[in-house]
């Protein structure tokens, strides 16, 4: 009987890594350009990009739904989410509300176990950025801000702003794939990672809300049409 059971546990194993693998793609699609805010998300076309079963195409598209990064709509299907320059606006206030408070309630100096593992992340990150890893670049930075957040010690407020890094990814990661916005974020954690060895959590809280200007700025930027020159008689 166990020999029986083994073969199909191998199978269903395989059929969630195959799904988990085609979620990974279409969310790196999505988030870092290649599927522009506002495309539409065609079953058939999908399944054809990634030699996906509707089954699993469906999957990835209901998880991302959830996610707030593609957007199903009666009459059109799922697309790309898009956000109006207002909306941009509204998302990073509250963003930024739930970051500064977080940051403020991290105990400093932090522990250095805490320091350890941020410094652990974030030499991964910059091993990533060296390869040119996008995906190793988005999880490991992620996972950076996770675990600095949770240092606030309070699993509602870290749930919060995780939502919030979710509705923000299509609007921030294509700035993990540009060089310079890259460089910023690194040398921030950096400084972050230095803040938590001292005292000052008003200084650590502005930094972090002032590690995501360089994002809305830059999706701003790329949503706003640029202003046509007046003509002159």
């Amino acid at each position: 009987m166990n020999g029986r059971l083994a073969p199909e546990a191998g199978a269903a194993q395989a059929r969630r890594d195959e799904q988990d693998e085609i979620l990974k793609r279409l969310e790196e699609d999505i988030i870092f350009g290649r599927l522009a805010p506002g495309s539409r998300l065609v079953e058939d076309a999908l399944m054809a990009r990634y030699g996906a079963t509707r089954h699993f195409i469906r999957q990835a598209l209901v998880h991302l739904e959830r996610t707030g990064v593609v957007r199903r709509e009666k009459n059109i299907g799922a697309t790309v989410s898009s956000y109006s320059a207002e909306e941009v606006r509204q998302i990073y206030e509250v963003r930024e509300l739930l970051t500064r408070q977080a940051a403020l309630m991290i105990s400093l100096p932090a522990s250095p176990e805490l320091i350890e593992r941020l410094s652990a992340i974030q030499a991964r990150y910059c091993r990533h950025a060296d390869d040119g890893d996008l995906r190793g670049i988005h999880e490991t930075n992620d996972a950076f801000h996770i675990a600095l957040f949770g240092a606030c010690r309070n699993p509602y407020l870290v749930r919060a702003l995780q939502d919030y890094m979710g509705l923000t990814l299509p609007m921030r990661a294509k700035n993990l794939a540009d060089p310079a916005g890259l460089k910023i974020s690194r040398q921030q954690h950096d400084m972050m990672i230095e803040l938590l060895r001292g005292r000052d959590s008003w200084a650590l809280a502005q930094l972090c809300v002032e590690h995501m200007q360089f994002s809305k700025t830059d999706y701003l930027a790329r949503i706003t049409p640029p202003k046509r020159p007046e003509q002159t008689n």
